[in-house]
């Protein structure tokens, strides 16, 4: 019997990836249980310098089967598959547009710590 204690999984991560025309790619992870803010002021968890971005545009509420993303009254709106939307789930391969940031959405499993 061994005395070392085996790595625990890590669990699911979803990953939203941006390729901005001229910029540098943005990739933001979110594991089960996280709630994160996204918008272009330094109050938001997570910021994205956009111009149409509201300071705080939306949260994320990351969950073991879903994503959740929740517009916070955004002067410009948060889109899901190109349809504004208020509150939705997002899933593996769905795009979330905040702004003129398209954000593709992916769900991984994560390897194990160690």
């Amino acid at each position: 019997m061994s005395s070392a204690a085996e790595p625990a999984p890590l669990g699911p991560e979803w990953q939203l990836r941006a390729d901005p025309q001229g910029g540098r790619a943005a990739v933001l992870r979110l594991r089960p249980d996280m709630v994160r803010t996204l918008g272009r002021a330094t109050i938001a968890d997570l910021v994205v310098d956009a111009p149409l971005l509201s300071r705080v545009h939306c949260r994320l509420t990351a969950h073991a089967d879903m994503l959740l993303v929740e517009d916070l009254r955004s002067t410009n709106g948060t889109y899901v598959n190109g349809r504004r939307v208020e509150r939705a789930a997002l899933g593996d391969g769905d795009r979330l547009t905040v702004g003129r940031v398209e954000f593709a959405v992916s769900r991984h499993s994560a390897a194990k710590a160690g």
